[in-house]
């Protein structure tokens, strides 16, 4: 299973993925506890572990690929991919996020990705 959603977020892209990929800005912009870092094969969790993984690509302040997978995934279940797109327009930052190979019946992740992270990010970034 897959989708991709998109937002507009006012901050640069570089605000972005400095924030995503930092432990501190990453809790920051989302509310929950988070562990990160700029380098490919280091592990992340977010959301006080419910959410684990690892940095796969990444192209400053482009492009983010991690492996994702929640709390909620069965043991037997592959992790999941995100993919994160960053594209600047005068201030204005276009996210476009993809998410595959979650498993079948995990739909609901498409709603958890507004509001535990578009939503955050945008108050984060409104007050900067």
């Amino acid at each position: 299973m897959k989708f991709t959603i998109k937002t507009t977020i006012n901050t640069s892209d570089m605000n972005i993925y400095d924030a995503w990929l930092s432990s501190d800005g990453h809790s920051n912009m989302t509310g929950g506890e988070a562990t990160a870092s700029k380098a490919i094969g280091d592990e992340f969790t977010a959301w006080d572990g419910y959410i684990t993984g690892k940095n796969i690509e990444l192209e400053e302040n482009e492009r983010i690929v991690q492996s994702w997978r929640s709390t909620e995934f069965d043991a037997a279940d592959e992790d999941s991919l995100i993919e994160v797109l960053l594209a600047e327009n005068n201030g204005i930052n276009e996210l476009t996020l993809h998410h595959s190979n979650l498993p079948e019946g995990e739909d609901h992740y498409k709603n958890g990705w507004d509001e535990h992270y578009f939503q955050p990010m945008k108050a984060f970034f409104e007050k900067k």
